[in-house]
């Protein structure tokens, strides 16, 4: 495949999908139900207390408290998007602010796709802090396990993307509030609620956020939570390449599902073909790695398992903005394995989860913003429906 080669930037598949036949169009339209199922939030606390979770019973076993629940944890921010398209942060008039972070992107995701999901991070005793908060809430989003620091800012971050395609970033965290997380400050119980525990690596970068998040994959580990790992590279944050590298790596064998895109995997292999399945294979499927998802923008998804490998094709459609389409992505893959844990052992049922995902990131990027424009499930199926009709 010549990589090289131009796409038309108005005709983009999200991320992934396939071509359903004949019995996976019968086997979305049996499930074609609007969800009566909403989140119970656990937290009756304004957001500018933050409350600290209701503490599990003696001896339950984990999904007893919250069968299906996906807690994400990691950074929530606020992203400030140039009002004019295709010009550099120097050269924008002005800024839109948005809320940002990847992990509370799919916490967001999985909510509105009927899902229950939560939320664990920090933001700063500030205006932008109680804002964010207020729309994971009005999201159903629980935000028990969420903290304010009095000493330090929410972090802000200022994206565009060029006229020449590329993407620009500029970080404001000297330090942020969701750096200086710490383990003290963490809800144990409502980890152990879940029964999928969701991270990045950006909460990988500094201390102690560092050692709360290894701290918070053990209690999910512990607890029985399928652990799910986004790298999300944003190279400009971390010290140094390697350090990226590194810090990545450092808990790759400790996840069972992993999502990435081929830009990072050239990254992790110094530059080894990451179109090549004896590449991820051999480097990136490591023994504890149940399930590795690789995203390919517009070509589609590959999935990788012990037992088989494949790809699931793009869903071609009108791209508005595709902020947030990989975070849908991975919140209508989550939002289909907490009603089944066991589905990435059923290349089937895979496939036709795979398929809704690339749905929910073909829905997002029709719309601006990532929050605003993550999709519920019917409208994720209504399109899944058009396209293969």
């Amino acid at each position: 495949m010549n990589r090289s080669e131009k796409k038309d930037s108005t005709s983009i598949g999200c991320c992934f999908p396939v071509r359903l036949d004949r019995s996976m169009r019968r086997s979305f339209k049996s499930s074609k139900t609007s969800s009566s199922e909403k989140l119970i939030n656990n937290s009756t606390d304004s957001p500018r207390r933050g409350g600290t979770g209701t503490p599990r019973k003696s001896g339950e076993k984990n999904g007893g408290g919250g069968g299906g629940l996906v807690a994400c944890f990691g950074e929530l921010l606020i992203d400030f998007v140039p009002t004019v398209s295709g010009v550099s942060l120097a050269e924008a008039p002005g800024f839109k602010k948005a809320p940002g972070g990847a992990p509370a992107n799919v916490a967001v995701a999985v909510a509105k796709l009927g899902g229950k999901s939560a939320f664990i991070g920090k933001v700063g005793e500030d205006e932008f802090g109680y804002m964010l908060a207020r729309i994971l809430k009005e999201n159903h989003v629980d935000i028990s396990g969420m903290r304010y620091d009095q000493n330090a800012r929410t972090a802000l971050a200022f994206v565009t993307l060029r006229a020449d395609g590329e993407r620009e970033f500029m970080f404001y965290r000297h330090p942020s509030a969701d750096m200086l997380l710490t383990e003290a400050e963490l809800d144990t119980n409502l980890i152990q609620k879940a029964s999928i525990f969701h991270f990045g690596s950006i909460s990988l970068i500094h201390e102690p956020c560092r050692s709360t998040h290894l701290a918070a994959m053990e209690v999910a580990k512990q607890a029985g939570c399928v652990l799910s790992y986004d790298p999300n590279l944003r190279l400009a944050l971390w010290p140094s390449a390697d350090a990226a590298r590194e810090g990545i790596m450092s808990i790759w064998d400790k996840a069972d599902i992993i999502k990435i895109s081929e830009e990072e995997i050239t990254f992790l292999t110094e530059g080894d073909d990451c179109y090549d399945d004896n590449v991820v294979m051999k480097k990136l499927f490591t023994p504890n790695v149940k399930l590795l998802l690789v995203t390919e923008g517009a070509d589609g998804c590959r999935y990788y398992t012990k037992e088989f490998h494949g790809k699931v094709k793009g869903v071609k459609v009108n791209a508005v903005d595709t902020t947030g389409a990989g975070d849908s992505f991975v919140g209508g893959v989550l939002n289909s394995l907490s009603s089944n844990l066991d589905i990435y052992k059923d290349e089937m049922k895979l496939r036709d989860a795979i398929f809704f995902a690339n749905g929910c990131g073909a829905v997002t990027v029709t719309e601006k913003g990532a929050i605003p424009a993550l999709p519920t499930k019917d409208a994720v199926l209504e399109l899944l429906e058009t396209s293969t009709s």
